[in-house]
């Protein structure tokens, strides 16, 4: 790449605008967008507070339930222990929301530089090719057009590397363009920068809290 760079712009172009060039330049451009984003989340947040915090809420959801049980055995513990629970219970959701606040920090500073960026590079490869999927994206429901990666009309000499023969590249041709494969780099990137920095829980939650957050919701004190 570097040397395409210094033989001049005409060459990087041309390097760029056609796979395999275009898939290894949107790849870096997404591992780059990564490294910048987790960059500024271990600069800007600290996560070994988000973290006890996270602890602190788990143990408050899981005492919750032991209340619960109590409802049919103890009642008069029971009543009690709810009572200041739910005194608790404020001062737990206003950590949340203010460690909710923290963690849109990174993402509001490079949203509006990185939408910018994301329209004129896909403005520049729009729906051209980019990666060969083992699947269909027109498949998908509802999003396979806007996966989708096609050569229209026009018949592109690099189609031969990969068919034999210079053609056209259809819908059900398996290809994706640069918002799939952006997409696709650009969570890879991030779940790998996020699991070796760890980052995964603290920083952007995860499937885990999601379905224990939930479950705790739904717990609902009875009335005894």
């Amino acid at each position: 790449m570097l040397f395409l760079l210094l033989q001049g712009s005409n060459a990087f172009l041309d390097w760029i605008s056609f796979p395999p060039g275009s898939m290894i330049f949107i790849l870096l451009m997404a591992s780059i967008t990564a490294v910048i984003s987790t960059g500024l989340t271990k600069w800007l947040i600290d996560t070994d507070e988000i973290n006890r915090k996270q602890v602190i809420k788990k143990a408050h959801d899981e005492e919750k339930a032991k209340i619960i049980e109590l409802s049919e055995t103890d009642p008069e513990k029971y009543n009690k222990l709810r009572k200041r629970w739910e005194r608790l219970d404020s001062m737990v959701k206003q950590s949340q929301q203010k460690m909710a606040l923290r963690r849109m920090l990174p993402s509001c500073i490079t949203f509006v530089p990185m939408i910018i960026i994301f329209t004129v590079v896909r403005g520049v490869f729009l729906n051209n090719p980019i990666a060969l999927s083992p699947m269909n994206a027109n498949d998908v429901v509802l999003i396979g057009n806007m996966m989708a990666g096609t050569t229209g009309s026009t018949v592109y000499p690099w189609t031969a590397l990969v068919y034999g023969v210079a053609r056209t590249i259809r819908l059900e041709a398996g290809w994706i363009n640069f918002t799939a494969w952006y997409f696709l780099c650009s969570f890879g990137v991030n779940t790998l920068l996020q699991r070796i920095f760890k980052l995964q829980t603290q920083a952007s939650g995860g499937m885990e809290q999601m379905m224990g957050g939930g479950k705790a919701k739904a717990m609902e004190f009875p009335d005894v």
